[in-house]
């Protein structure tokens, strides 16, 4: 349709725009013919009309926000209210009418999709402030403190990220990050508490190993050698008691420790190796007089041994002490022999021992007597014809028999 319809310019140069209300002026265009002025508002009438255009194609497109739509659509009307031009502007509210309830869709389903992500941003942060609430909750005697440190920070660093992406309703925001907070809070007052009180103990343990190291650089010069290596025993398990100080001061202090008592041992070590080979000649004597003393076993004339066995553990004593290394050794091998002429004596004892000797006799006789009594019982049986009687006494003889012959054996060795 031409401007004309939809304006006109009056004698004074004034350009009217017709409505459904009526004329109302929109202006001039001073130097210019009527066709011309009508041109210029008209071109005015086009903008309104492109700018339209542009909003339906972006919002049939989906390119722009549903806020974005709104607030289009709602500066356009006051655009066209309040234009200066001409052309059918009832057509412009028209089309704009009926972009307005699809920009209200548009910002419902915007609205619905910030409401969803804020609530996705509220439950993400829910869920780390339920961590850090439940790490902050573990004993302290349990508590793995640098892998819960390092938890600790990477949910913050979330937190962080997440607080960057979406932004919570202040009321949310307040309370999720109250509660991170205090969860953080309490993990450091627990790690200081605990390694507060790690480190008086710790302080604890380093003064009493200090003590045991003074005890044991007193000691390390000491020539009174089996107390004092019981003493460096002591030293040791009062030390493992101790417990642990820190790592430097540990180690710093094990090594004062161990350095005393290697003093002491080496010079244990070298004061027994000079009498070791004093005693080397010792050593001689008792290996030759160990030659001897086994030679008499086995023992068969017993007096002999016990005789021979003295004279050699008299020259035993006087031969005197031998290397610390050989104590054992010969020493086992001397009281093996010893022990084999106590057996043999024993031996013998026992077997010349009247009393047993007499018991043993006793009970070969009362087996013999009662044997020859169950055979005149046989016999008689046997001539009875009484079967029964005859298995009887067959039974008892031969297990009174069996007897006997332990009994007799028994006596043989109180006769050998």
């Amino acid at each position: 349709m031409s401007a004309e319809q939809w304006g006109r310019v009056d004698a004074d140069g004034t350009v009217y725009v017709r409505t459904a209300d009526g004329e109302r002026p929109v202006g001039s265009y001073p130097g210019a013919s009527p066709e011309e002025a009508l041109a210029y508002f008209a071109r005015k009438f086009d903008d309104l009309a492109a700018q339209i255009s542009l909003l339906e194609q972006r919002i049939a497109a989906g390119h722009v926000s549903g806020p974005e739509a709104e607030s289009g659509v709602s500066r356009l009307r006051d655009a066209v209210a309040q234009s200066n031009a001409v052309g059918d502007l009832a057509a412009l509210v028209a089309r704009l009418d009926a972009l307005a309830p699809l920009a209200e869709a548009k910002k419902a389903e915007a609205d619905k999709a910030k409401a969803e992500a804020k609530a996705k941003a509220a439950a993400e942060r829910a869920t780390l402030v339920e961590e850090a609430e439940t790490l902050s909750a573990v004993d302290a005697e349990r508590m793995p403190w640098k892998t819960t440190g390092d938890r600790l920070r990477v949910l913050f660093d979330e937190w962080k990220r997440l607080q960057k992406e979406a932004r919570l309703d202040k009321h949310t925001e307040d309370e999720l990050w109250k509660r991170f907070s205090h969860a953080r809070t309490t993990f450091d007052r627990k790690r200081r508490q605990h390694f507060g009180a790690l480190d008086e103990q710790r302080a604890q343990v380093k003064a009493a190993k200090e003590a045991l190291v003074a005890e044991a650089e007193a000691l390390s010069t000491s020539t009174d050698w089996g107390p004092t290596a019981g003493a460096y025993r002591t030293l040791m398990d009062r030390w493992k008691a101790a417990g642990r100080a820190s790592k430097k001061d540990d180690d710093d202090l094990w090594v004062r420790f161990r350095a005393a008592q290697d003093a002491f041992f080496a010079a244990r070590t070298a004061a027994s190796s000079v009498v070791d080979a004093e005693f080397s000649a010792n050593l001689e004597v008792k290996e030759a007089l160990l030659v001897e003393a086994e030679a008499l076993l086995p023992v068969t004339d017993l007096q002999a041994a016990k005789n021979a066995l003295r004279g050699i553990q008299e020259r035993w004593e006087a031969a005197g002490k031998v290397p610390r290394a050989d104590i054992g050794r010969v020493e086992g091998r001397m009281r093996a022999v010893e022990q084999a002429v106590r057996d043999a004596e024993q031996d013998r004892w026992r077997r010349t021992n009247p009393e047993a000797r007499a018991r043993a006799e006793d009970a070969v006789t009362q087996l013999e007597t009662t044997i020859a009594g169950l055979r005149t019982k046989l016999e008689k049986a046997q001539a009875a014809g009484d079967a029964r009687k005859v298995t009887e006494h067959e039974q008892a003889i031969a297990a009174r028999e069996e007897w006997l012959e332990q009994a007799r054996k028994a006596l043989e060795e109180y006769s050998g």
